[in-house]
């Protein structure tokens, strides 16, 4: 496999960053939502709920974790690849593992805090309602901080699959015929399709899916749900795949506009079928649910296709605003839930338009994570967990520019 080339790797930085900013803009649209008389789909409700917002939401959310995870996979290839199995997993365990195990019990606690904050606010002098009953394991709360356990079930059963493979096709003709399946899958729209059958069949059959939620959060159980887990998984572990065949990305940054005009085609399909505003309640015709199903996986894929080529195109040069927000993001996605629900249950009751609020949500929010990263984070051994040493970031950006040796023969 020829080495990518160090823009790309900029490049791929960049959609990896928006990816982790967008969810953190995507979580402060929700106290926003229009939605049905006597229905809370957030600890607070803002008082001017906007169908602007909801738009926004539901395009943040159709991309955004398929982009994140089909880049994730693209670079855990790349990382098993420069340091070996026991380096790839040393430093997965020191850069996921444990900022999900030191930061859940923090964010737990001040989500806590400020769940019951919004609560008072949402009661209005009445008296709150009981807290919820435990219904067993292995329900469990991962808040935000889902995406770090999946990532690590991701990894896991990546390298199982790869060892298995590796066994059973020591000569390597089975991963090249996969090699010459990818690029189809990636680069022709019988590929998107082929890409977006699993997840489509899936949500059809999931009891009571909303097109309107999209894939269903795993942040409730220790057992992801079976949509989540073939979506995610998917674009996993065909960025996994992609890696191993970097033209895949000069094809990508080619047909970035068709990508991205299939993908919004496909998002106004699914806006046609459940609307603009929140429903609680799944179509009624089983023709429209499988229309919803199917254009919903395919808009995932081709706006993260569409986006991905789009940064190969205008972002393939090494930019240091761009390189800071892409090592910032990590820490502020980590973060930000708790900062930005205390702002949304503060904003709630004032009879201020909407945008006012919104922007004084982001405009506090943002200041405040970005100082927080300068700070505390970005010299400080907090960094060096979450992005390694900057001194070796910078190598492995110098040692991605460089040819690489490779053997002859197909990686795995």
């Amino acid at each position: 496999m020829a080495a990518t080339s160090n823009e790309r790797l900029h490049a791929l930085d960049a959609v990896r960053g928006f990816a982790l900013i967008a969810g953190i803009v995507f979580h402060a649209t929700v106290s926003f939502l229009p939605t049905p008389a006597g229905t809370q789909l957030w600890i607070v409700t803002d008082s001017h709920p906007s169908l602007t917002l909801a738009v926004l939401f539901r395009v943040l959310h159709t991309f955004r974790m398929t982009t994140f995870f089909l880049i994730a996979g693209f670079f855990a290839h790349m990382s098993f690849h420069r340091r070996g199995m026991r380096g790839f997993i040393a430093d997965r365990a020191k850069r996921i593992a444990v900022p999900l195990l030191v930061g859940w019990p923090i964010i737990f606690a001040l989500l806590v805090a400020v769940t019951i904050w919004g609560a008072v606010s949402m009661a209005h002098g009445r008296p709150l309602p009981p807290p919820p009953k435990y219904p067993g394991f292995p329900t469990f709360p991962l808040t935000h901080l889902w995406f770090l356990y999946v990532l690590l079930w991701l990894y896991a059963a990546t390298l199982v699959l790869r060892a298995v493979l590796v066994r059973l096709d020591a000569g390597g003709r089975l991963r090249g015929a996969v090699d010459r399946i990818v690029k189809p899958l990636a680069t022709s729209p019988a590929g998107l399709l082929a890409l977006a059958a699993p997840t489509a069949v899936v949500l059809f059959f999931t009891p009571h899916w909303l097109p309107w939620g999209g894939v269903p959060t795993p942040d409730s159980s220790l057992v992801p749900n079976l949509p989540a887990s073939v979506a995610y998984f998917s674009a996993f572990a065909f960025g996994w795949l992609v890696h191993r065949q970097p033209d895949i990305l000069a094809a990508w940054r080619r047909q970035w506009p068709a990508n991205l005009t299939l993908g919004l085609g496909f998002l106004a399909a699914v806006f046609a079928v459940s609307g603009l505003a929140p429903t609680l309640h799944p179509p009624s015709d089983p023709t429209s649910l499988a229309f919803a199903a199917i254009a919903y996986p395919l808009a995932a894929w081709s706006l993260s296709f569409g986006l991905i080529g789009l940064a190969l195109r205008y972002l393939d040069g090494f930019s240091p605003a761009r390189l800071y927000i892409a090592d910032a993001s990590y820490w502020l996605y980590l973060i930000h839930i708790p900062l930005v629900m205390a702002l949304q249950v503060a904003v709630a009751p004032l009879d201020w338009p909407w945008p006012v609020k919104f922007f004084l949500i982001l405009g506090v929010a943002f200041p405040l994570m970005f100082a927080s990263y300068q700070l505390l984070v970005r010299h400080s051994f907090i960094g060096a967990i979450l992005n390694g040493p900057r001194e070796s970031r910078s190598r492995a950006r110098r040692l991605a520019a460089k040819p690489a040796a490779t053997p002859q023969g197909v990686q795995s």
